[in-house]
């Protein structure tokens, strides 16, 4: 067998109910702390009243979307002068992702853009991070599990990562009861990249023994978890998709991703849509390319997949991609055109998206052609 090596957050609570004992157990790490929430703070004042009744001092800051570097410079220097101890993010991915930001930099005192990929410097965190603690409240980018946070850079037209394996959280609070009643279009655009961060991972050539075990079953979770959401809410679906975004974030830090993540990065810079929403959309077209693509063991893993989407969604293993994009449409996810991406853009997304870190990790090797032909595939969906 060979070598390889598991990265993971600390400590990882899972289950309903978990949610009860998180103003204590961060009150753990320190007096003073930020709580990073999303758009609605009437959504996180039952962990902020919980904190403050546990005597922490804390300051509460808000992303009312996917964050950027100005909200990040923004945060970083609320959070320094805070004090903070440590850094709590309760929210979805975005929000989830700036909290991790902050918590990265916040010690340190060099800039943002020194430690950003590609259109920073790239370098490793100046000091070692504060305390991040994760507490998702959508089941979709497991970033609960991931040791990168992305962020938008509108100056360059191009979200991208900051990385660090210290970064990863040091307590993960997985409640899916959190998750409950969360609005159709948000859990459909989510749910779709829970099952995109299973299916990349699993067909990836860095996939070990440790991911294959948290992916191969967590892919036919996936898919029929999120078909009986878009038929009614279900706490057992809500449960089985927290599981899946977990298994996926843990899974995409050790194995990577690939050509959807690689495309969407690129795609999120240019337009201001949700990262699940175009990773939902890109999903069939890739598969299809991929798999028309791989040979070996590449092959057997995509025809695996497409087995088991087939299998939910009453198709042929062949026609499953296509099957997959038909379905997301009928239940309301909407083409590239339609979450604002011009057609003309397809070369020069395909041009970047060829050089990002997640294509490494894709099956095969794709052309500049290849993705081209997948973006005008995503963007004829109905």
């Amino acid at each position: 067998m060979t070598p390889f090596g598991i990265i993971g957050p600390g400590r990882v609570l899972f289950g309903r109910g978990e949610a009860a004992k998180a103003a204590g157990l961060i009150a753990g790490y320190g007096a003073r702390g930020v709580m990073v929430h999303g758009a609605n703070p009437a959504r996180a004042a039952w962990l902020l009243d919980g904190l403050r009744q546990a005597g922490a001092v804390v300051l509460a800051l808000s992303c009312p979307s996917e964050p950027t570097l100005a909200m990040l410079e923004a945060a970083l220097i609320a959070t320094r002068a805070q004090g903070a101890m440590w850094v709590v993010g309760l929210g979805g991915g975005a929000t989830l992702d700036l909290a991790k930001a902050v918590a990265g930099l916040a010690p340190g005192a060099t800039a943002p853009m020194d430690h950003l990929e590609v259109v920073g410097r790239g370098l490793p965190l100046s000091a070692s991070p504060l305390p991040f603690i994760a507490i998702p409240t959508t089941s979709g980018t497991g970033a609960e599990a991931t040791k990168n946070a992305v962020i938008g850079v509108p100056a360059h037209g191009r979200k991208v990562s900051l990385r660090d394996d210290r970064m990863l959280a040091r307590l993960a609070i997985v409640d899916p009861a959190l998750t409950d009643g969360c609005p159709r279009d948000v859990t459909l655009a989510s749910g779709l990249d829970a099952l995109t961060q299973v299916i990349e991972p699993f067909v990836s050539p860095r996939a070990t023994p440790f991911t294959d075990a948290l992916t191969r079953p967590a892919i036919p979770l996936a898919i029929n978890a999120l078909i009986r959401l878009m038929q009614g809410e279900d706490a057992k679906a809500r449960d089985e998709l927290a599981w899946v975004s977990l298994c996926g974030g843990m899974a995409l830090a050790n194995a990577g991703l690939g050509a959807v993540h690689g495309l969407a990065g690129v795609i999120g810079g240019r337009i201001p849509a949700a990262h699940g929403a175009i990773c939902g959309v890109l999903l069939g077209p890739v598969l299809a390319l991929n798999r028309d693509r791989a040979t070996g063991m590449a092959r057997a893993r995509l025809d695996e997949v497409c087995g088991v989407l087939a299998t939910a969604l009453g198709s042929t293993a062949d026609d499953a991609p296509n099957a997959l994009a038909r379905w997301a449409a009928l239940h309301g996810l909407p083409s590239l055109p339609a979450q604002g991406l011009d057609p003309a853009d397809h070369t020069g997304i395909a041009s970047e998206a060829a050089a990002s870190s997640s294509m490494k990790a894709n099956p095969v090797g794709l052309t500049t052609a290849d993705l081209v032909a997948a973006l005008h595939r995503a963007g004829a969906l109905a």
